[in-house]
């Protein structure tokens, strides 16, 4: 009976909680996206400037290195002459110019555009650039959520030179998909302190959004659960994240410096270390004390990957009582109310040069915080699983929950378990007496 109740919750629980956000639309953050915005400065006939803005609108969700790799497909022969803030990947096939003084920095159909990296000479930036790719969340940062760089257009001997707006667009960041671009009001900029006021010829935006199932096709992060009144831990459930112990790593052992070479400009495959769930993050949750008028939490956030940093990293809890966080201890906290009625969901990320960077596997590999919450009384209790969070996300993915079945219960309840079972068979056994 007992096996058909966790199937039955299991199944239920896998319907109710798994997160829209997998398939590319997210509650916690209805209007998050990314933003490519093209804005046209400059058009002459076979002469263009164009300013590209990448802007990271979500909550949460950010952009961490290797960094974007924004690429199109032009529609024209297009070229680009020179560029600042950013570079192409690959110059391509220039020949059609040898008999020019200098080649186009890039002749691609399909060009690849990265950030430039910090430390760039000045006269190669351009504002909001050269942080490698790299885009914070709007919660954890509202400067560094927005790249930005300049190029200068030009067009094969062969091709007409008017300036069409390229489409398939590519972030180059797993789990992203791209619209093509739609015309919008232009770019208003500001000079002379803000006493004069210039517009672009044109502005484009194309839109991108996130879908985990895209970038993942197995979950990344999962939740364990105890409590000061439960003696024992209610673990990540089994193959949480996959049951291959193939490429595992066991605790204490480092990888080979072979396995750990890899190219910085691309993402790294996780060498996690073994454990029965095999997830590169474990979050731990511990109900720790009980006051009169309040109680307090322990979140543990371990990294079991030995073969990343996690850098600006950021955890999103959903609780009914993050209505009325009286402190919280070694983290950032922002509440998050994208329907402005209910405020039970929040932020948690780390201080800056304290603990913003959940370092790879092994003795410092982990950050925690507590949390102290005021009771509602009309609300608190720790009956029935209350005092454990609805959801936990990762950098934006969603962690696997133990089944509510298993969660830990209060001593009463299994007494009161046992009371019932104890009569249960009293009444079967004076039944059987009688017969």
């Amino acid at each position: 009976m007992r096996a058909m109740l966790k199937l039955l919750f299991a199944v239920t629980t896998i319907l109710f909680t798994i997160s829209p956000s997998t398939h590319g639309y997210d509650p916690l953050d209805p209007y998050g996206k990314m933003i490519i915005k093209w804005d046209l400065l400059h058009s002459s006939p076979g002469h263009h400037t164009v300013q590209v803005k990448i802007e990271n609108k979500q909550e949460y969700r950010h952009v961490e290195k290797p960094g974007w790799k924004l690429s199109w497909h032009w529609v024209n022969k297009t070229v680009i002459w020179d560029m600042r803030g950013a570079e192409t990947t690959e110059q391509g096939n220039c020949s059609a110019f040898a008999s020019s003084e200098t080649l186009p920095h890039c002749c691609l159909r399909r060009p690849t555009i990265v950030d430039l990296l910090p430390g760039t000479p000045f006269n190669m930036q351009v504002s909001n650039c050269c942080r490698g790719g790299v885009l914070t969340s709007i919660s954890q940062d509202r400067i560094n959520h927005v790249s930005a760089f300049q190029m200068a257009l030009g067009s094969f001997p062969d091709d007409p030179g008017e300036f069409t707006m390229p489409y398939d667009f590519d972030i180059g960041v797993p789990g992203y998909t791209c619209g093509n671009a739609t015309s919008v009001d232009p770019t208003k900029y500001s000079t002379d302190k803000g006493r004069h006021k210039t517009q672009a010829l044109a502005t484009w935006e194309a839109e991108c959004v996130y879908s985990q199932t895209k970038s993942s096709q197995s979950p990344k992060c999962c939740v364990s659960l105890s409590a000061f009144y439960y003696q024992n831990i209610v673990p990540c459930p089994t193959c949480s994240c996959g049951c291959s112990s193939s490429h595992c790593v066991k605790s204490g052992v480092v990888p080979s410096l072979l396995e750990q070479k890899h190219d910085p400009n691309e993402v790294v495959s996780p060498v996690v270390q073994c454990t029965k769930h095999m997830c590169p993050i474990h979050i731990h949750w511990h109900v720790k004390v009980n006051y009169k008028k309040y109680w307090r939490v322990k979140i543990t956030a371990t990294n079991l990957n030995t073969m990343k940093n996690y850098s600006d990293w950021n955890l999103v809890v959903l609780h009914p009582n993050l209505n009325d966080v009286t402190q919280v201890f070694s983290f950032n906290y922002k509440p998050m109310t994208p329907y402005n009625k209910y405020n039970d969901t929040g932020v948690f990320w780390g201080l800056k040069f304290y603990n913003d960077v959940l370092l790879q596997a092994g003795e410092t590999g982990n950050v925690q915080t507590e949390i102290l919450l005021n009771k509602d009384m009309e609300n608190f209790s720790f009956k029935n699983g209350w005092g454990f969070p609805r959801r936990i996300l990762f950098n934006g993915d969603e962690c696997v929950m133990p089944s509510p079945v298993d969660y830990p219960r209060l001593p009463n309840s299994a007494s009161y378990s046992s009371r019932v079972s104890s009569f249960v068979t009293f009444v079967l056994c004076f039944l059987l007496l009688l017969v």
